[in-house]
């Protein structure tokens, strides 16, 4: 997955790495984020995106088709009043969940057909699940305990980006009709303090639902730090019924490499090991740049969710300004990881806007991944 960062010439560029799923020029303002990708039981991959950004509504969702294992796509769908979204196979069906627009209802819609038509979540019956203002991102969904369950924020707080997050986890039975606000349990939303780091807790978000080794449903989430220099994640502890929701700042603050940046966590069936992508940084120093720190992306596990090791970058390019690997949303396939990257990369007569300001939708697969070296 490793590439050489390389422009040839002012007017042709060197494709980004992997396979372009997508590309928004950078000069139309719309730019691409939230990427998902699933495998469905027939085979076809499914990737989508929403766009964000002034030249876009704020509020739309395309979905690509792959029949050939990643080498070309297709566009599939669109989804107008969908964002911040993530795909899932459940129960022989396609769902995808996220909010109506930035800060908007959560909804959840089916497709019975490979993603080509999905219902209308127009009413608490048919997937609107909440209403008010919330947050999220294509963060995992996880089984356990007979339910599934998915992380969120609640994003009414106040008005600032940090503030305003609140994390809770929703949940409902394994069998429930998902799509019936009725199904879901949450629990209490957890506001951040500002002192639970001495430099500042400034923001939490993008949170996974994870089960420990020791069977407890968990919430890991983001941190945005005042001094990005050490990077950090939060240990939300949620009750066996799905109700509540706890943190200590004291015992659940740990170091995540890249976790100033979001990050998908998941655990390896073969070795019981948890897995992420992460914006590592190596050198300390280079981290003070803080968000613009997209421009390399490594392979992280743990056995405890606690104690991370990382790799040497598997996707990086030398510049941190208007390129970037983030947002990467993956899954493990036999020996392989199969990823998907929200993409800041050069494009014919310009560059991305900006690191952050994604340009591409990616493809990628990761080989042999359990044998990529991780150090702590």
């Amino acid at each position: 997955m490793t590439t050489d960062a390389v422009r040839n010439g002012t007017t042709t560029v060197k494709p980004p790495p992997g396979v372009v799923v997508a590309h928004s020029p950078a000069a139309t303002q719309a730019y691409i984020g939230s990427p998902s990708l699933v495998r469905l039981p027939g085979g076809t991959l499914l990737a989508s995106h929403d766009l964000f950004g002034p030249g876009s509504t704020w509020s739309d969702t395309h979905v690509y088709a792959s029949d050939d294992d990643g080498a070309t796509w297709r566009h599939r769908a669109h989804l107008a009043g969908q964002w911040w979204s993530s795909l899932l196979v459940h129960g022989g069906a396609l769902y995808i969940l996220g909010t109506t627009t930035e800060y908007g209802d959560v909804v959840i819609r089916r497709s019975d057909d490979g993603g080509r038509t999905w219902t209308t979540p127009d009413s608490p019956r048919t997937g609107l699940l909440r209403q008010g203002q919330f947050h999220t991102a294509p963060m995992p969904f996880v089984e356990h305990d007979g339910r599934i369950w998915r992380a969120m924020e609640d994003a009414s707080g106040g008005e600032g980006w940090g503030e305003r997050f609140a994390a809770f986890v929703m949940s409902a039975p394994l069998g429930a009709d998902l799509l019936d606000a009725a199904s879901w349990t949450s629990t209490n939303a957890l506001a951040r303090e500002n002192a639970w780091l001495p430099d500042g807790f400034r923001a939490w978000l993008e949170g996974n639902a994870v089960v420990t080794p020791e069977g407890e449903l968990v919430d890991v989430l983001r941190v945005d730090s005042a001094d990005p220099r050490v990077t950090w994640g939060a240990i939300v502890h949620v009750s066996p019924d799905g109700t509540r929701a706890t943190f200590d700042p004291k015992a659940d603050l740990i170091e995540m490499p890249g976790g100033i940046t979001k990050f998908a966590i998941r655990r390896d069936p073969v070795t019981g090991d948890y897995v992420s992508l992460v914006n590592h940084v190596p050198d300390p120093a280079a981290r003070s740049r803080g968000l613009r720190a997209r421009n390399t992306l490594a392979l992280a596990r743990s056995a405890d969710l606690r104690t991370w090791r990382v790799s040497a970058p598997v996707l990086e390019h030398a510049d941190d300004v208007t390129h970037g690997f983030q947002y990467v949303d993956w899954f493990i396939e036999d020996g392989d990881l199969l990823v998907l990257s929200r993409t800041a990369w050069d494009e014919p007569g310009g560059t991305a806007h900006n690191h952050h300001d994604a340009n591409y939708l990616t493809f990628h697969r990761l080989h042999a991944f359990r044998e990529v070296p991780v150090h702590a």
